[in-house]
């Protein structure tokens, strides 16, 4: 019985450490969606800078401003990567022309 409680503890420990790996790459959540063995998540990360968007290396912003993806595909997808930078351009021009070109 005393085995249980110790290896208990030691995977709570292990999923804290994972999880705050992950949250330093701006990763708050990523869990597998589809079926054992596909490539298929669900991931939530920080939402790219619109101010560095155009930039050759857009960054995060911080996690304390809620503005969150929630994603659906690869599980080896990246929030700073082509993809993301490209649908993220999308969306903020998209942003724009309904804010600004009535």
């Amino acid at each position: 019985m005393k085995r249980i409680g110790t290896i208990a503890s030691m995977l709570v420990l292990a999923g804290s450490l994972a999880g705050s790996a992950m949250a330093a790459d701006g990763i708050l959540l990523k869990e597998q969606a589809g079926e054992a063995g596909e490539n298929y998540c669900h991931m939530k990360f920080s939402a790219m800078d619109e101010n560095t968007l155009s930039s050759d290396h857009p960054r995060l912003k911080a996690m304390a401003t809620g503005d969150f993806v929630d994603f659906y595909g690869p599980c080896d997808e990246s929030p700073t990567g082509k993809d993301q930078v490209e649908e993220q351009r999308q969306q903020e021009s998209n942003k724009w022309s309904t804010d600004y070109e009535g």
